[in-house]
C-alpha cells in the first residue's frame, strides 16, 4: 500500500467493502452442506451487522455496502441494500451456461456502477465478497480456466 500510494504511512481513512450477493444454480447438484435460502439469510445478516464482515469492518472502521446482485429470493427493501438484481440467481453450470452473455456483462456494468458510486463518496481503499451457497464450485471453475490448473480445496 505504501508503494501504491507513495506514502511512508499511508492515510486510509475512507474504507469500504462491497458485498455482491447471489445465488447459483449449480447448487441444486449437491455442491454445498447448506440449502439455497441461506444466501438471503446472510444477507439480511449484513444488513443488520451480525456477519463476521461486519465485525471485521467495525475493526478497522470500514463501511459495508450489501448489493444483491441476483438472490433467488425477493429481498425486503432495506435502505442499506442495493438493487442491482441481474436474475434471480443463475442457471446450473453443471447442465449449460449459468449467465448469458449479456447477463455477465450486467452484472460487470453493475459493479462498476457500485465502485464509482462508493468512489464519487471518498474512497482510499476497497475490499470485496461475494456471498451465495455453492459460490466456492463457479469460482473453482472460473479460477480452472483462468489459469489453466484445476482448483484443489
Amino acid at each position: 500500500m505504501a508503494g501504491i500510494r507513495r506514502e511512508a504511512v499511508p492515510r486510509l481513512a475512507q474504507k469500504v467493502i462491497i458485498t455482491m450477493a447471489g445465488d447459483h444454480g449449480v447448487a441444486a447438484e449437491g455442491v454445498s452442506a447448506y440449502p439455497q435460502e441461506v444466501t438471503a439469510q446472510m444477507v439480511y445478516n449484513f444488513l443488520r451487522g451480525g456477519a463476521a464482515i461486519n465485525v471485521l469492518a467495525r475493526c478497522t472502521g470500514a463501511r459495508i455496502v450489501v448489493v444483491d446482485m441476483g438472490v433467488a429470493a425477493s429481498l425486503a427493501p432495506h435502505p442499506q441494500l442495493i438493487l442491482k438484481k441481474v436474475g434471480l440467481g443463475t442457471a446450473d453450470m453443471a447442465r449449460g451456461p449459468a449467465m448469458s452473455r449479456e447477463q455477465a456483462l450486467q452484472a460487470i456494468r453493475a459493479g462498476i456502477e457500485v465502485f464509482e458510486d462508493e468512489l464519487s463518496k471518498g474512497l482510499d481503499i476497497i475490499g470485496t465478497g461475494d456471498m451465495g451457497i455453492g459460490n466456492t464450485t463457479p469460482s473453482s471453475a472460473i479460477c480452472a480456466v483462468i489459469t489453466g490448473e484445476p482448483v484443489e480445496e
